[in-house]
């Protein structure tokens, strides 16, 4: 799982709170209060909080447990990475600081690298008390270099000397030799030596090569990590000196960009600077083993210019992240059951484009397959003589992706096609330069979307020519990457459609993306930054109107955030007037329930399991599945970053059984016999996965697996 939402450090914390104006007769006499927001920060912390207790969970298979450590792990990374390096560098600088919760700058930071520290010491117990023992007893052991026998030392004495010693550097500090630098997320060795000569002592740094695996294999399911081999051995590594002391440390520094998109010329040629200037940036994490000396700790954090609150001392071994190594084992019966996605959205005896045209289908991955589905639609496109154009946009993408290959064949074909390629999506940078030139060079017309803005909207647009003539477009909107890999972790929708009205509007916003239309108005979208925010709270308020008018109304929604004050103070008022908010949140909430006379129709749950939860969902209507009003799924969460700094775009969901389908969904996650956790008016979060009688409450995810297994073509 990867957490892909923590934001861009760039521009997010000079938000400032925005309370938007009051309807008439919409507020009443009663004032929102000041401490409505939860922290952001804190929030996110409580999210990765979820994924730890996933870990904790003795009912996850073992080997899953394992990944959700390692998914801590890495998760922590990039929110180190991300928000605490951009809060810091913001602070620093004397640059405004986000802090719509009212805490001051400075107490958030306390608060977030407390709350951090507080985090990874659960998590090194999790593997040392509970799940490393479960390992063992299973026959796989992580093990220590003095609890290996004497054998297997002696074969990584040679695997040492083979593989390991020829790619070490030592560093030492001395007057002739400054402080080394230290890379964001490398593993090293802190080591004292000493002449015996002279008695005089010094620092050294060692890496531990990023390239080899974390945990190397030294039977079948045993394990021991990389650096403490290379710590048995560092008397050859100094030779003629005495190794007084020596200890793993880990240093995380920021990894986001900070590119003046308003000054560049070439987008492309600023990022690629950027890449290479973000590995100077300054430290923000000091991770080091609970065995370090205060001498060698104090030497690093003066040489880092750490912040000391931001220094942990933690149990060895260090960047657990490695334990996806482990957790990849082939031992199925230590893992989730098999699952194979259903393939029954579309008819494979039929063409795709006459299934389409005949209705739209609505898929729903990973249940559903991506193969079949959206990954079907492009590759037929590719083939199909009768295909005159495909644009498509591209956020992120596999290196072995179909979908890739088959635009690069439609253009080979002479087919129009146009990618918009997202090149400033976090992480992935480098890839998607890659891949934005290799389609140029096979003649794909590659736009690079807007300057200042990132396009994150999910849309395919096919153009073909019907036996009599005349054009129709073919079009998917979804909420997730184009992504094969992911399409079967991440939980997503896709609505595949011939409708004109939609074919319309995609075919503008792809005129947008790629030419200076000015256009901002859609039929059946709704479009960032121009329309979301403000389409969203219309559909709040009439459904506050009408619960003031004494008529049924509804709010259910689905997304990765929500911390946009705008739509939390409509959600608020709406609450106020009476109506039902439902919020299935995976991540960040600002939304504070339970709230007396501001928030008591609220209710806040967050679903955490195989599959990381990713849709975006929003309805609106009263009643059951069946309920009159607008549902709309897409690509956007309530975030800043999604509503005014993306093009985002959001679908109205028409077909009947459809909208029945979303709303029904939400209302299982919602229900009291589904395990999820419950956000509490405090900001504490309550799993809620047994019965009283102990017996565990339904998992969703099971669920949907096998109601889909059952189920026909477009239900």
């Amino acid at each position: 799982m990867s957490t892909g939402q923590a934001t861009s450090a760039r521009g997010d914390e000079t938000e400032r709170v925005r309370v938007p104006s009051a309807r008439p007769g919409q507020q009443g006499s009663r004032d929102l209060p000041p401490d409505r927001y939860l922290d952001r920060e804190e929030s996110w912390l409580r999210f990765n909080q979820r994924v730890l207790e996933l870990a904790e969970d003795h009912t996850v298979p073992l080997l899953e447990r394992a990944r959700f450590l390692a998914i801590f792990a890495s998760n922590l990374d990039e929110f180190f990475m991300v928000r605490v390096a951009g809060r810091l560098r913001r602070m620093a600088a004397g640059l405004p600081v986000e802090r719509a919760s009212g805490r001051s700058p400075a107490q958030i930071l306390e608060n977030t690298l407390r709350t951090a520290g507080e985090l990874m010491s659960q998590h090194a117990a999790c593997l040392r008390e509970s799940v490393q023992p479960a390992l063992a007893a299973e026959g796989i052991e992580i093990l220590r270099w003095k609890e290996l026998e004497h054998a297997e030392q002696d074969a990584l004495q040679r695997l040492f000397r083979d593989r390991i010693y020829p790619v070490l550097t030592p560093l030492v500090v001395d007057p002739a030799h400054p402080f080394p630098y230290i890379s964001g997320l490398s593993l090293s060795l802190a080591v004292m030596i000493a002449d015996p000569k002279t008695g005089a002592s010094m620092f050294a740094r060692v890496k531990v090569p990023p390239l080899l695996p974390r945990f190397l294999t030294v039977a079948p399911y045993r394990f021991v990590p990389l650096e403490d081999v290379i710590a048995a051995h560092l008397p050859e590594l100094f030779v003629g000196l005495e190794v007084l002391e020596h200890h793993a440390f880990r240093v995380t520094r920021t990894r986001d960009l900070e590119i003046d998109e308003d000054m560049t010329e070439d987008l492309l040629k600023s990022l690629e600077r950027e890449l290479m200037r973000r590995r100077s940036e300054p430290a923000v994490r000091l991770e080091v083993e609970e065995s370090m000396s205060d001498d060698v700790l104090d030497k690093l954090v003066t040489e880092l210019d750490v912040d000391t609150r931001a220094v942990y001392r933690v149990p060895g071994p260090l960047d657990l992240s490695g334990l996806n190594s482990i957790a990849d084992l082939d031992l199925p019966q230590l893992r989730y059951p098999p699952f194979v996605p259903s393939e029954t959205a579309l008819p494979t005896d039929t063409s795709i484009f006459a299934e389409i045209t005949e209705h739209d289908v609505l898929v729903h991955h990973p249940y559903d397959s991506f193969t079949a589905s959206t990954q079907r639609l492009v590759v037929s496109a590719a083939g199909d003589p009768r295909v005159l154009a495909i644009k498509h946009t591209l956020y992120r993408t596999s290196g072995d992706s179909e979908i890739v290959d088959a635009l690069i064949d439609a253009a080979e074909a002479g087919k129009q096609v146009v990618v918009v390629v997202e090149i400033k999506a976090r992480f992935d940078e480098r890839a998607n330069i890659a891949w934005a030139r290799k389609l140029e060079e096979a003649g794909c017309h590659v736009v690079y979307g807007f300057v200042g803005l990132k396009t994150h909207c999910k849309m395919i647009l096919v153009v073909r020519e019907e036996a009599d003539g005349s054009l129709r477009r073919f079009c998917h909107i979804g909420t997730g990457n184009y992504h094969p890999r992911t399409a079967r972790l991440y939980e997503d929708f896709g609505l595949l459609t011939a409708d004109a009205t939609v074919g319309e509007d995609i075919t503008d916003l792809f005129n947008h993306l790629t030419g200076y239309s000015q256009k901002t108005e859609y039929r059946r979208l709704l479009v960032a930054p121009d329309g979301i925010r403000s389409g969203l709270v219309e559909q709040i308020n009439a459904q506050a109107d009408l619960a003031r008018g004494g008529q049924p109304a509804g709010i259910r929604m689905k997304c990765n955030a929500i911390i946009d004050e705008v739509i939390i103070d409509s959600l608020y008022r709406a609450s106020q007037a009476g109506v039902p908010v439902d919020l299935w949140i995976r991540g960040i909430c600002g939304v504070r329930p339970g709230m007396p006379g501001v928030s008591e129709t609220i209710r806040v749950r967050s679903i955490l399991g195989r599959f990381l939860e990713h849709s975006r969902v929003y309805a609106f209507g009263a009643g059951g599945q069946d309920a009159d009003g607008e549902v709309w799924l897409g690509s956007a969460d309530l975030m800043h970053r999604n509503l005014d700094r993306r093009v985002e775009a959001l679908v109205r969901v028409t077909d009947p059984a459809h909208r029945a389908q979303l709303r029904g969904l939400i209302d299982k996650a919602m229900d009291d016999h589904t395990s999820s956790w419950w956000l509490g008016p405090d900001g504490s979060w309550a799993r809620h996965h047994r019965d009283a009688f102990g017996a565990p409450l339904e998992d969703i995810q099971e669920y949907l697996i096998r109601t889909r297994q059952g189920r026909g073509a477009d239900g």
